[in-house]
């Protein structure tokens, strides 16, 4: 069976940090870019982070860049996001999900519609 399960999520103050983890298994990791997203109460679930499955780029929105690090271990079919300079707006729902590439596509995407198998979700919690 197809799984990807989130785990790290918890609550911090303002500045702290936080890592993310999405592991994913029933399926041929390497293949698949991951995507981190977001969405807190009343809004729009928010891609924030992805990985191309194959070269490794990223991409991030503009309300993490630089703050948000995502990074990947095939071997471990496991991807992390680490979190630092964590504001109370990035308080939200944090989902990871995958999207099947051909090799040799560079680039990844964070629109929801592109991704395929995703997790349940961890909580993050910023308090001011």
């Amino acid at each position: 069976d197809v799984q990807v399960v989130e785990s790290g999520g918890g609550t911090v103050p303002a500045g702290g940090s936080l890592r993310l983890s999405c592991t994913g298994s029933g399926f041929g990791f390497g293949d698949y870019d991951i995507g981190w997203f977001r969405q807190a109460p009343g809004q729009e679930r928010e891609g924030i982070a992805c990985i191309n499955g194959d070269d490794e780029s990223t991409d991030y929105a503009e309300s993490v860049r630089g703050r948000f690090t995502i990074s990947r271990d095939n071997a471990k079919t496991t991807v992390y996001l680490q979190m630092s300079s964590l504001k109370p707006e990035d308080t939200a729902t944090y989902y990871c999900a995958a999207s099947y590439k051909l090799r040799g596509w560079p680039g990844c995407a964070r629109g929801v519609l592109a991704y395929d198998y995703w997790g349940q979700g961890t909580q993050v919690t910023v308090s001011s």
